[in-house]
């Protein structure tokens, strides 16, 4: 028996598959869900398939969980499903911890889909997908929001009248997988750093930054939805709400318009008027991508001191993501300017991006980990089964 999970965005599933002992099989992704649909996967870090898939065989996320079940078969003869660990961005205040879904436990998590409208529907179609392809396995959801549900009250509260924090409007935080395993990673790096104030910046196409204090997060730069902080690929990052009324009452804009905006519009491709892709923005080099990528550096600065405030101090950085991990050039932007923190990089070490890449000289470590979500969900999803 195996266990597989599934991490479904807005137009892509990941999936992993792991043994009983979570030795890893397999592991891939579709992308492109309804436009140009691909998949690839690799076992032992070697690639098995990498091909385009027709849009007509791949058209949603239950097609897309066929053509992974069809690979699995072929790949992994005579699997077996105990459990299917998916990752859910957002729990509410409910879920704190992974937990087995149920019809209940679904509603409920409907019930969230106005706080990540991004995210949320495409986790429970794969929920959906997967109850379906695998009736007898246990389905298990893993919240990205659980990581940082015991953070203190001053950092979890909007200021506004204490009723609404009591009816959910509060901070939540979000990519808590991601977090989760860089900081235990770091605790097997260099247990001295991980047991001290460190800052995680997970940087993509969605980015947020985490202050972590011996392993718990106490803030995050993401708030009630997975808008708020760092500018995204296509989402606005930190926002006056002021602005929103603006538009609200001036530009006569509704209120679904502002949401596109905000959500599918802004960030890196809003500033750039070119592009989500910052490998697309570096190629360009125009004076509008230079912009927007300066933008997006000098805010996970701020972002940085405002966290290390938040820490009384800094020990420790870690660079995880897509972009966290593989964009050198943005890593050196945002180290750079940052001694007074005592942030000193080491340009070799940072251009290979791959363990430490602080100097020797420097008082903060600097570290680049590869996030893996789908081994956190895998172990998560075997602890419940087990229980």
């Amino acid at each position: 028996m195996h266990l597989l999970t599934l991490n479904c965005g807005s137009s892509s599933i990941k999936f992993a598959i792991f043994d009983s002992d979570l030795q890893e099989v397999l592991r891939g992704q579709i992308d492109g869900i309804g436009t140009e649909p691909r998949i690839s996967a690799q076992r032992n870090s070697q690639t098995v398939i990498d091909h385009s898939l027709q849009d007509a065989c791949v058209s949603d996320h239950g097609s897309a969980l066929s053509a992974i079940l069809d690979l699995l078969r072929a790949e992994v003869p005579g699997i077996g499903i105990a459990a299917v660990g998916h990752r859910i961005v957002h729990g509410g205040t409910q879920f704190s911890r992974p937990v087995v879904l149920d019809e209940k436990t679904i509603d409920q998590l409907r019930a969230l889909i106005p706080l990540a409208p991004l995210h949320q529907p495409n986790n429970l179609a794969g929920v959906d997908a997967a109850a379906s392809a695998f009736p007898g396995a246990v389905q298990v959801g893993c919240f990205d929001t659980a990581f940082h549900r015991d953070q203190p009250w001053i950092n979890d509260a909007f200021a506004l009248p204490y009723r609404f924090y009591e009816e959910g409007v509060r901070r939540y935080g979000f990519h808590g997988l991601s977090y989760e395993y860089v900081s235990d990673r770091l605790r097997e790096i260099s247990p001295a750093h991980a047991s001290g104030r460190v800052v995680a910046c997970h940087l993509g196409n969605g980015a947020s930054m985490c202050a972590i204090d011996n392993g718990c997060s106490i803030g995050s730069t993401m708030g009630f939805t997975a808008l708020d902080g760092l500018p995204m690929g296509t989402r606005c990052g930190q926002l006056d709400p002021g602005v929103v009324l603006y538009l609200l009452q001036e530009k006569q804009m509704s209120a679904n318009a502002i949401e596109d905006m905000l959500y599918h519009d802004s960030g890196l491709k809003g500033l750039s008027g070119l592009s989500n892709d910052l490998r697309t923005l570096e190629a360009a080099a125009t004076p509008e991508a230079g912009r927007a990528i300066d933008y997006f550096t000098g805010r996970i600065r701020i972002e940085l001191g405002a966290l290390a405030a938040m820490l009384g101090g800094l020990d420790a950085v870690i660079f995880c993501g897509g972009i966290g991990e593989n964009a050198w050039r943005i890593r050196q932007s945002v180290c750079e300017g940052l001694e007074w923190l005592g942030v000193e990089f080491d340009a070799l070490r940072n251009r290979s991006g791959d363990g430490v890449i602080s100097s020797e000289r420097s008082r903060v470590g600097l570290f680049v980990i590869r996030t893996d979500e789908e081994i956190v969900i895998a172990r998560h999803a075997r602890k419940l089964i087990g229980q």
